[in-house]
């Protein structure tokens, strides 16, 4: 089974969720694909055993076979390509590697380059495998490194994806090859209308989801009411407590401070694994 766990925005207690989860099934596999800010190692701790590079490719340009026809210019839909002083030129930063460029070149004066856009370091809690995406600083995508993360998966065991925050396409990414999206939500006006704006995408993806209420110190009605018309069942309610604040300040994992917490998430994985309403 895949699960994504999601969120409208940052700081809604998503990582909580899915790094308390990866370690008490102590087994399968967790991926951060939060790669723009990958903090699920620092409470899961996995002894390191391989860091991947990940590129994408850039079209790189043979001046003697270039006759300056800019069919490869006129192609870029994404206007990475310019063309001055009778030779192109490319702008990295907005390349999406599609290789149009390559193919439309009559002369196959273009080719391609290995541009490092991240890393993909790869370790292990005693029988969790954890998986973790960095984006390189000043890169404008983090989809190529969200996707070699995703290729960790292996079909036959329980992963658990740490997904990027809102609702972008990093999130849509993150989401396409799940089975599963839990759906972490303040009881707050803010966290409502984030919350919507991520279930509305998994909706368009035809993901059955299911929600995480965190720092519920007391009810509100209206997310109550959104997720009655929704049909999306509330599979747990987290209280907010200081003290475990400050433990997760300090990079220590919920389910180790005590059996209440434990206990909450033993009854979450129990349900996720049992099969819980679409």
């Amino acid at each position: 089974m895949k699960i994504a766990v999601l969120s409208g925005k940052g700081g809604a207690g998503k990582t909580l969720v899915a790094t308390n989860l990866a370690a008490l099934a102590n087994r399968g596999s967790y991926l951060d694909c939060d790669v723009e800010e990958p903090n699920g190692r620092i409470f899961l701790q996995p002894q390191l055993e391989k860091k991947l590079s990940v590129c994408t490719k850039l079209p790189s340009f043979e001046a003697a076979k270039c006759t300056g026809c800019r069919k490869c210019v006129d192609f870029c839909r994404f206007n990475a390509l310019f063309f001055v002083k009778k030779k192109p030129l490319v702008f990295a930063e907005i390349c999406h590697s599609c290789g149009g460029c390559q193919l439309v070149c009559p002369t196959g004066a273009i080719g391609e380059l290995d541009r490092p856009v991240g890393q993909l370091e790869v370790g292990r809690r005693d029988k969790l495998r954890v998986v973790t995406g960095i984006l390189n600083l000043g890169e404008a995508s983090a989809v190529p490194v969200i996707n070699s993360t995703l290729e960790q998966i292996r079909e036959e065991e329980l992963t658990i994806i740490d997904g990027p925050p809102g609702s972008s396409c990093n999130v849509m990414a993150s989401v396409e090859p799940v089975d599963y999206c839990l759906l972490v939500v303040e009881p707050t006006s803010f966290g409502l209308h984030n919350f919507t704006l991520v279930h509305q995408l998994c909706r368009l993806l035809g993901k059955p989801c299911g929600v995480i209420l965190n720092k519920a110190t007391k009810s509100y009605p209206p997310l109550e009411e959104y997720c009655r018309q929704k049909q999306l069942p509330i599979l747990a309610s987290l209280p907010y407590e200081q003290q475990l604040a400050q433990a997760l300040a300090q990079g220590q994992l919920a389910i180790d401070q005590s059996p209440a917490w434990r206990r909450s998430f033993s009854q979450l994985l129990k349900k996720l694994l049992g099969g819980v309403p679409a």
